[in-house]
């Protein structure tokens, strides 16, 4: 099990993260620092949940390899505006080389069938050993 990511961010944004089967989902719980235009959360604090997701499910692939990890590019595509209530998200590794992870994530709120964003990701491996 890798070392959950930690940033400043994540800890603003109070994101939680829990094992499910074999995946994490991290929720981003709703507090007035999330909140955008009147009545939606905002675009960032979503794309910053998923990209933690993101992160971690990368981390537990190195499975103990240590490695720094810098974002190259990242999408994000935003499906329907995020209710003000708890938000979610998980993410899959499609692609795990030596220097280059790709990622896809997906963060929904009652109903993991009808997301409200996507990630696609694409992250550089600086690996150490």
């Amino acid at each position: 099990m890798a070392v959950a990511f930690n940033s400043p961010y994540a800890r603003e944004l109070r994101l939680v993260q829990r094992v499910d089967g074999n995946r994490r989902i991290v929720t981003m719980p709703f507090f007035d620092g999330t909140v955008g235009r009147p009545g939606f959360l905002h675009g960032g604090a979503i794309a910053g949940l998923l990209e933690y997701a993101a992160w971690i499910t990368v981390l537990d692939a190195l499975a103990g390899d240590t490695a720094r990890i810098k974002p190259i590019n990242i999408t994000v595509d935003f499906m329907r505006g995020g209710q003000l209530i708890d938000s979610h998200a998980s993410a899959v590794v499609v692609r795990l080389g030596r220097r280059i992870a790709i990622v896809v994530a997906t963060a929904w709120q009652t109903n993991e069938a009808k997301p409200i964003a996507s990630a696609n990701l694409k992250l550089m491996l600086e690996r150490t050993a």
